[in-house]
C-alpha cells in the first residue's frame, strides 16, 4: 500500500502530469486522423523521450496509447472511418447514430465506455497482472485458431439480412488477407505478378476504403440531396455516468473480454471489440437495434477495445513479452531507458513499475476530461454541409492511407476497397463480414498451419466447445 501511495504522489508531480496531458493530446490527434495510429504517435514521440526521466517518458507514451485507442471512435462515428483498427466495430452503430442526429450522444457513450474499459483494465493490471499473464501464456496455436474462429462467428450477427451473402463477403475478406507471401513456405500468393502485392494488404487502407470511400461515393451519387447540416439532438452534458448506468453489465462484460484478449499476446483490440459486439448482441434485449444505431453496441465495442490497453501491458511488464505492436514499441522504450521488461521490474524497479501502473489509471481519468473538450470541437463536423465536408474527408482518407507505409499503392488499395464497398451496398451485401475476415483471416490461417504441423495433420487437438453445444441443444437453438 505504501508503494502504491508513493507511486500516486510521483504521478501527481506537475512534470509527470504535464507529460500525461501532452501524450493524451498527441494520442487524441493521431487516433482521430484516419490512417494515423497509436504506433505512429508513439514512434514520433519516442525520440523526444530519450532525454526524459524514465517515469515521465513512459507516462507520455502510455498517454498517447490510451488517447489514440479512444480517438479512433471519433472519426468512426463522424465520418464512417475507423481512425484505428480498434474502432472497426464502433463504426457499425456509431455512424448510424450520427446519421440520426445523435452524434454527441454517440461520442459521449464512446468516451465514457472507453474510460470504463481503461480503468477496469488498469485495476486488473495493478492487482492480478502476474497471475493473468501466466494463464495467457498457456494458450497454444490451437487455442489461438479457435479464438479466431469464435471471432469469425460474429459474422452471423452482422451479416445483414442474408447469412449466405454475409458468408460470401467473409470469404472474400479472408481471401484478401492471404494475398502476399505465404507465412510458412515463403512463396508468393495471389500477387498476379505485381510487386506491390507481395507485402500483402494493409488493414487500415482497406478499412478506409471499405467504409469511408464507399460512403463518399454513395453521398456523391445522391448529389447532395440532403446538404443540410446534421445537428445533434441534445447537449452532450446529458450523457454522463448516470446515463451510462443502464449499460453497466454490457460494459463490464465487454471489459472482461477486452482484458482476456489483451493479455493474450498476438491478438489485438479489433478482435476484442468484435467479440464483445457479438456477445452483447447475443444477450441484448433489443438485438434488432444492432447495426441500426444502438448505443449499447457502441458501449460494448469501446469498453472492449480500451479494456485491451491495460491488459496488453501485463505480459510486457511481467514476462517481457509484447502483447501487440504498440507494446513492442513501449518495450523498446523501456530498454532504451536501461530497463529490461520481465519479473525483475517488480523486484529491482518496483517504484518505477507501480508508478507506471498507477499513471495508467490517472491517464484514463484525464482522458475523460480531455475527451469532453475534444467532443465539443469534433461534434461541430456534423454542422458542415456535405458539399464542403466530403472533399475534405476524401483528402484526409487518402493522406491517411498514404501515411500507413508512405506508398501511393495504399491509396489505390483504399480506392479499390471503396469501389467494392459501394458495389456491395448496391447489391445488399454487408461489408462488415469482409472486414472481420480481413482482421481475423491471417490469425486463423497462421495458427491452423502451426497446429496441423505440430499434430501431424490431425484436427483432434482442437479444443472442443462442448459446453456451448450442450447449452444450445437445451435451448433448442441449432
Amino acid at each position: 500500500m505504501e508503494l502504491i501511495l508513493n507511486s500516486l504522489l510521483s504521478c501527481l508531480n506537475l512534470q509527470n502530469l504535464l507529460g500525461m496531458v501532452v501524450g493524451l493530446a498527441v494520442g487524441l490527434f493521431v487516433g482521430a486522423m484516419p490512417g494515423l495510429s497509436g504506433v505512429i504517435g508513439i514512434s514520433l514521440l519516442l525520440p523526444f523521450t530519450f532525454t526524459m526521466e524514465p517515469t515521465m517518458a513512459l507516462l507520455v507514451l502510455i498517454g498517447t496509447y490510451c488517447g489514440s485507442t479512444y480517438a479512433g471512435s471519433i472519426s468512426a462515428i463522424l465520418i464512417k472511418t475507423p481512425g484505428t483498427a480498434a474502432a472497426a466495430a464502433t463504426v457499425l452503430d456509431g455512424y448510424e447514430m450520427n446519421r440520426k442526429g445523435r452524434s454527441q450522444e454517440a461520442l459521449s457513450i464512446a468516451l465514457y465506455a472507453s474510460v470504463f474499459g481503461g480503468l477496469f483494465s488498469g485495476v486488473i493490471l495493478l492487482t492480478v497482472a502476474p497471475q493473468l499473464a501466466k494463464v495467457a501464456l498457456k494458450f497454444n496455436s490451437a487455442d489461438y485458431f479457435m479464438l479466431a474462429v469464435f471471432g469469425l462467428s460474429v459474422i452471423s450477427a452482422v451479416g445483414g439480412k442474408s447469412i449466405m451473402k454475409g458468408l460470401v463477403m467473409a470469404c472474400l475478406g479472408v481471401f484478401a488477407s492471404t494475398i502476399g507471401i505465404d507465412p510458412t513456405e515463403g512463396v508468393y500468393r495471389f500477387t498476379f505478378g505485381t510487386v506491390a502485392l507481395s507485402k500483402g494488404l494493409e488493414l487500415v487502407p482497406a478499412l478506409i476504403g471499405l467504409f469511408a470511400v464507399s460512403e463518399l461515393l454513395n453521398q456523391t451519387e445522391k448529389q447532395f440531396h440532403s446538404d443540410k447540416p446534421v445537428t445533434s439532438s441534445s447537449a452532450s452534458g446529458k450523457y454522463g455516468w448516470k446515463y451510462m448506468w443502464r449499460y453497466k453489465w454490457t460494459m463490464l462484460k465487454s471489459s472482461i473480454i477486452g482484458v482476456i484478449i489483451g493479455a493474450t499476446p498476438g491478438t489485438g483490440a479489433a478482435i476484442a471489440s468484435f467479440m464483445a459486439y457479438g456477445e452483447a448482441k447475443r444477450t441484448s434485449k433489443h438485438p434488432e437495434e444492432y447495426g441500426q444505431g444502438s448505443p449499447e453496441a457502441v458501449a460494448a465495442s469501446e469498453s472492449a477495445n480500451n479494456g485491451v490497453t491495460g491488459a496488453t501491458l501485463i505480459p510486457m511488464l511481467t514476462l517481457g513479452i509484447p502483447g501487440d505492436v504498440i507494446t513492442a514499441v513501449l518495450m523498446g522504450a523501456l530498454m532504451i531507458q536501461g530497463l529490461n521488461p520481465g519479473p525483475q521490474l517488480f523486484t529491482q524497479h518496483a517504484d518505477l513499475t507501480y508508478t507506471v501502473i498507477v499513471g495508467f489509471l490517472i491517464v484514463n481519468i484525464l482522458l475523460l476530461y480531455m475527451g469532453k473538450l475534444a467532443i465539443r470541437g469534433f461534434a461541430q463536423v456534423c454542422k458542415v454541409p456535405y458539399s464542403i465536408l466530403l472533399p475534405i474527408v476524401l483528402a484526409f482518407c487518402l493522406v491517411g492511407a498514404y501515411a500507413c507505409s508512405n506508398s501511393i499503392y495504399d491509396c489505390l488499395v483504399a480506392i479499390i476497397f471503396g469501389i467494392i464497398g459501394y458495389l456491395a451496398e448496391k447489391f445488399e451485401f454487408s461489408t462488415t463480414p469482409m472486414l472481420i475476415g480481413l482482421v481475423l483471416g491471417s490469425l486463423a490461417e497462421q495458427n491452423l498451419i502451426r497446429t496441423l504441423a505440430a499434430s501431424h495433420g490431425s484436427l483432434l487437438v482442437m479444443p472442443a466447445p462442448s459446453f456451448r453445444l450442450k447449452s444450445s441443444r437445451k435451448s433448442g437453438k441449432h
